[in-house]
């Protein structure tokens, strides 16, 4: 397909946008036209699941993005990395598998998404997985495009964390997606067969086989083409040539919580008079457009071992990583098969809360280097994450320059509420390196070590260390109010023609890991897309 015109234009083979060609194309009579400002995903450190850090680390993959300065993080810009490449970022993240806590989408649900919660949603979770680990249910799926499983085998240290979290009193969880994911378990990923499982790989590629598909890399979406209050298609830069494209239906959005917003705005919707102001000519004035842009936080405790026992290189672990190199290269099993993050805990921090607050991650390995994809000598680390942030920060443009990076302020810790949850949990996981389960590896706490020995240190070890986990979502928000981006069919309010379907549409932040969740948002848009009649609810006892 070489013509300008299309029935759809999908902007972004992110997570969503790949979601959606290989459930549009399913209709021959369909013709989508796939843009993507990246190249092909189909290279090792994207498909070897250990090679993560090489994922996230290769330039031509990774946007590369950065906050602006985060006052109440010492001034730090933090790193945010977004794919650039098939798939999006989901060929460059930690595959973990989560859903949240069901009680996340009655709370959209309550907030204005109608039709977003719990039993409504969860059919869609299920068509799309395929999970080896559990049988088909109301929770669970199988034959769907996406492989869900847990490490095999996993590294031994996952269960000393695993223990030392028992030992405190907090419960073991068999299945972390199910309906009460609380506790300390072994935990999923999207892998199949030893290689990475996007949805580039599972809904796009099968997709382009069908012929109505065009998926074009390296394209830039410079903007939306707008004719008398219909989006009409989109403006797009491709090996320098600018040109026009046309859909006959819809354009779909689906560039991310960071770039969908930005197209918006670089199109005349958005605030108008900041618009103005950079000289865009506003076209809808949609002041919500960049905003309620929240994340997850994260800071690290890290250990130190002489102990060959996590995954890393070193001079005793030389003839074992050799053996797991071939083990790979010859049946895509071992531990280059997996993601490393094999164990987790989602854990209730104070007695009052309702639900899990902090996500724990371990990790049983040591931080790879600057510069190189594992981790070198021996170690490991538990990550805490605050699930349910109340600091609310905006996108905005830098300019009118289709090519610069937006301006990026999650306005992380700046609700002072989202201290406490963070000290809680990092004074926890001192206490489950503490345990019995953890003594035999010897390990020395380097970061942050003994210089945070009260309160006062660990404070400034979080503003110093905390990261976020890149599960930026908000900035498109869905709603039924007046204020929201989008209405609960992900139509941008005011505007015909075109629908935004990514994290940025999420009125707020789930309980756990973003991917899945986006699967779940993409795999439903195709059905109102194509005005099938939705899924019938859960009903849930």
């Amino acid at each position: 397909m070489t013509d300008s015109a299309f029935d759809y234009i999908i902007v972004g083979a992110g997570t969503a946008g790949c979601v959606l060609a290989g459930r549009l194309a399913e209709d021959p009579n369909v013709r989508v036209c796939v843009l993507e400002a990246g190249g092909d995903e189909r290279t090792p450190a994207v498909s070897v699941p250990a090679l993560v850090a090489a994922a996230i680390g290769t330039k031509r993959l990774n946007w590369g993005f950065e906050t602006v300065p985060q006052p109440a993080l010492n001034g730090r810009r933090i790193p945010q990395p977004r794919g650039r490449v098939v798939g999006g970022s989901g060929s460059i993240n930690g595959m973990a598998y989560s859903r949240g806590h069901p009680r996340d989408y009655d709370d959209w649900a309550a907030a204005g998404a109608t039709g977003w919660d719990f039993a409504h949603v969860l059919p869609y979770f299920t068509r799309s997985e395929n999970n080896e680990d559990f049988p088909a249910s109301v929770f669970h799926g199988r034959g769907g495009p996406m492989n869900v499983r847990r490490p095999r085998p996993e590294n031994r240290l996952n269960h000393a964390f695993i223990g030392a979290v028992r030992s405190l009193g907090f419960p073991a969880a068999d299945d972390l997606t199910g309906p009460s994911p609380e506790g300390v378990g072994l935990r999923q990923g999207v892998i199949r067969g030893g290689r990475r499982e996007s949805t580039a790989r599972a809904y796009l590629r099968p997709a382009l086989t069908r012929g109505n598909v065009d998926l074009r890399t390296h394209a830039r979406v410079l903007r939306l083409l707008i004719e008398g209050g219909r989006v009409v298609g989109v403006v797009v830069s491709r090996d320098g040539v600018v040109s026009d494209l046309r859909a006959h239906r819809e354009v779909l959005l689906c560039a991310g919580a960071v770039q969908s917003p930005q197209v918006l705005l670089l199109s005349g919707i958005g605030p108008a008079a900041e618009l103005a102001a950079l000289g865009i000519t506003p076209v809808l004035d949609r002041p919500s457009v960049g905003a309620n842009l929240h994340d997850h936080l994260a800071c690290p405790i890290l250990m130190q071992t002489d102990d060959p026992t996590s995954y890393g290189l070193s001079l005793r672990a030389l003839p074992r990583g050799a053996m797991h190199l071939l083990q790979y290269l010859v049946s895509r099993s071992g531990p280059l098969a997996g993601n490393v993050f094999e164990s987790v805990a989602f854990l209730r921090t104070a007695p009052d809360l309702e639900r899990p607050d902090v996500q724990f991650v371990f990790q049983p390995a040591a931080r790879p280097r600057p510069g190189f994809p594992l981790p070198i000598g021996h170690g490991f680390a538990i990550s805490p994450v605050h699930l349910y942030p109340h600091s609310r920060g905006r996108l905005t443009l830098a300019g009118p320059d289709a090519f610069a990076a937006p301006l990026i302020d999650p306005g992380l810790l700046s609700d002072e509420r989202d201290i406490e949850p963070m000290m809680r949990a990092l004074r926890l996981t001192r206490r489950f390196f503490a345990a019995e389960s953890f003594r035999p590896y010897r390990a020395t706490e380097v970061a942050p070590g003994p210089k945070a020995a009260d309160d006062a240190g660990l404070l400034e070890h979080l503003k110093n260390f905390a990261y976020t986990v890149h599960h930026q979502v908000g900035t498109c928000r869905m709603g039924s109010d007046s204020a929201a981006v989008v209405d609960p069919d992900l139509r941008v309010r005011g505007m015909e023609g075109l629908r935004v379907i990514d994290a940025s549409v999420m009125p707020s932040i789930v309980g756990g890991n973003t991917n899945a969740v986006v699967v779940m948002i993409a795999e439903r848009a195709a059905d109102l897309i194509r005005g099938r009649a939705l899924l019938d609810p859960v009903a849930l006892s």
